[in-house]
């Protein structure tokens, strides 16, 4: 696919000044109307069983609790380039259309440094159309982690990237159509290393959010002009679990204010932790319980935006919802139900190989009206218990196994809002972990409140 043709003069886009009234009305309109959130990112795994570096979407009601589409495969996938994404960036235009731009990588050689970035147009994320690299520089280095905002003063989208030019710093060229763009400057550069901007704009200010490489904490500055080199850093430094970049800032859709996603890395390093704020103007971010959010699984380093109600059923009309899913932990909200060696454990989550933790929730084997748990990875073998241990095993068809493989689903004990699972043939008894182990043991209402916690868990996929 030939490149496109990059300007390096503003006077060639000059035009979009003129239409900056017109175009902000149908943008006004989608956000005021939104209902729901969408997720662009994508997959990595520990050992790498799980990668994948195409466009993967996942959709959410609360903006904190993910379900992948498409099953958590790639809808689109560049063809140019290195063949590979990574870092999407999904921005909703002024007309109201998307387009997605992504960092032209796949795998994680870090030594090659593409000058392009990934780019598609999409009227509502179930096509995408006009596929093209743009060239951001002329420099050798990398073009990573794009994102992208309306600058109203200019009348123009910004494009706002890490790269290096002697340190790592952000660099930003300015479009009216994302097909030629401007001379790169330099928009962001501390006087340390800088890495994996995200720009918001709220009312009259400008945010930046970004990786201090210096001290690995997570930062925000902001900005009354959202200029180049105009931005003064405002925050403390963020930091959950043992490392973190990829700052991703998302206003709530019901007013309740703001959300500053983090993705992880080091020992532990495909999952996010999240902040919560009343106001993104304050130096007030509150690390949230991992209990509330479920990002979708093996995502890395995405962007979320709000959709509208009509643009999430096409979304779940075109690519589907998972045919799996998975049972997360309510006491132990970073670990989720697996098999390993045949036994039926809680782990946290990253591990490989990821479909461990994958079931599809089947009628019961001995009743209909209950349920039992087929694996995905040996769909021929399912959770039963023996001796109250709970482990994989093949069915044998027996009345027996029949009966160990099933459970009614019921209120979770600890929280009505999850999901609690009784024994069919051990009534009294409930699934539930002891040190890692899940097993089925006698209890109820009455029990102590980490004997119910430990019986209770969320369904995810």
């Amino acid at each position: 696919m030939p490149l496109t043709r990059r300007a390096f003069t503003l006077g060639a886009l000059s035009t979009a000044a003129a239409t900056t009234g017109m175009l902000s009305l149908p943008h006004a309109a989608h956000a005021a109307a939104n209902t729901a959130y969408v997720m662009a990112y994508f997959t990595e795994t520990p050992q790498f069983q799980g990668a994948d570096y195409g466009l993967h979407l996942a959709v959410s009601r609360d903006g904190l609790n993910w379900t992948p589409l498409n099953q958590n495969n790639p809808v689109v996938t560049p063809t140019a380039g290195q063949l590979g994404l990574r870092d999407p960036f999904v921005l909703r235009k002024q007309d109201g259309t998307f387009v997605v731009l992504a960092t032209d990588l796949k795998g994680t050689n870090f030594g090659l440094n593409s000058q392009y970035l990934h780019v598609w147009d999409s009227t509502d994320l179930t096509s995408f159309t006009g596929y093209r690299r743009i060239r951001m520089h002329t420099l050798n280095t990398h073009t990573w982690a794009p994102t992208a905002f309306w600058d109203t003063a200019r009348g123009q989208y910004a494009i706002v990237y890490s790269a290096n030019n002697g340190q790592d710093v952000f660099l930003v060229n300015y479009t009216s159509d994302f097909h030629t763009v401007s001379s790169p400057q330099v928009f962001f550069s501390p006087g340390f290393g800088v890495l994996d901007g995200d720009v918001v704009v709220d009312g009259g200010t400008t945010y930046l959010y970004y990786k201090n490489l210096g001290n690995g904490n997570l930062y925000g500055a902001r900005s009354s002009t959202g200029a180049p080199n105009s931005f003064t850093t405002y925050t403390s430094g963020l930091l959950q679990g043992t490392g973190i970049e990829a700052p991703l800032l998302v206003k709530a859709i019901d007013g309740s204010g703001w959300r500053l996603w983090g993705d992880s890395y080091g020992p532990v390093n495909n999952d996010y932790y999240a902040w919560s704020s009343a106001a993104i103007g304050g130096n007030s971010w509150t690390p949230m319980n991992q209990r509330d959010y479920t990002p979708p699984m093996n995502a890395k380093h995405g962007s979320m935006i709000g959709i509208t109600d009509a643009e999430y059923n096409s979304l779940i009309a075109r690519w589907g919802t998972p045919n799996w899913v998975r049972l997360k932990s309510s006491n132990l909200p970073d670990r989720y139900v697996r098999h390993a060696d045949n036994v039926a454990r809680l782990d946290a989550y990253p591990f490989d190989p990821y479909q461990d933790q994958m079931w599809r929730m089947v009628p019961g084997l001995a009743d209909s009206t209950g349920v039992s748990f087929q694996s995905v990875n040996y769909p021929g073998s399912y959770l039963r218990h023996y001796n109250y241990e709970v482990r994989l095993a093949a069915n044998d068809n027996t009345s027996v196994f029949r009966a160990d493989a099933t459970f009614y689903r019921t209120a979770g004990l600890a929280d009505a809002a999850w999901t609690s699972f009784r024994s069919y043939n051990f009534p009294t008894r409930y699934l539930r972990h002891a040190n890692y182990v899940l097993r089925i043991d006698p209890l109820s209402g009455s029990s102590s409140a980490a004997d119910r916690q430990d019986a209770t868990f969320r369904l995810t996929p």
